[in-house]
């Protein structure tokens, strides 16, 4: 399985640079950092990611409307990763999504999360089921879950 990601709407810094190295850590092969997520170089990038931002390959992508189908046509499912969808978007946990192919995560705004137009372009909504008063976790925690777990499943040696 060929697993990339896109950070899409980050306004941390410094969760974009977790990002970077949870992705070396959980094998992902590319990050498109879209919308207006930092990108390299930045000294808070730099700071959470530990040098990461220089061996995961990664691309600035401005517009996520033009990358998706790019994506799709190149063989990729894409896969929304949201907590806070509207009723009328059907969501699968995290732990029960077994990955196959080529697969695109998407992780949205800290606040916003993903607009119901990218919602609408996924192919599965995946979500972390919460057990506590919290309706979300920070996205860069939320990228590490889902980012190792769909590494695990997909890959017998990790």
């Amino acid at each position: 399985m060929e697993l990339i990601a896109i950070p899409h709407n980050i306004r941390s810094l410094h969760n974009v640079g977790s990002m970077f190295r949870t992705a070396d850590g959980a094998g992902i092969g590319k990050l498109y950092l879209t919308g207006y997520t930092g990108y390299p170089p930045r000294e808070e990038i730099t700071k959470t990611a530990l040098g990461a931002e220089k061996f995961v390959p990664w691309e600035r992508s401005g517009n996520i409307g033009i990358l998706i189908p790019k994506l799709k046509k190149e063989g990729y499912k894409i896969i929304a990763v949201e907590n806070k969808c509207d009723r009328k978007f059907k969501t699968q946990s995290y732990n029960k999504y077994k990955p196959t192919g080529k697969v695109a995560l998407i992780f949205g705004s800290e606040v916003k999360g993903l607009s119901n137009n990218i919602l609408e372009k996924a192919d599965i909504i995946l979500e972390i089921p919460m057990r506590g008063e919290k309706e979300s976790l920070n996205v860069s925690v939320a990228f590490g879950i889902v980012a190792y777990e769909l590494s695990k499943r997909s890959n017998k040696d990790f």
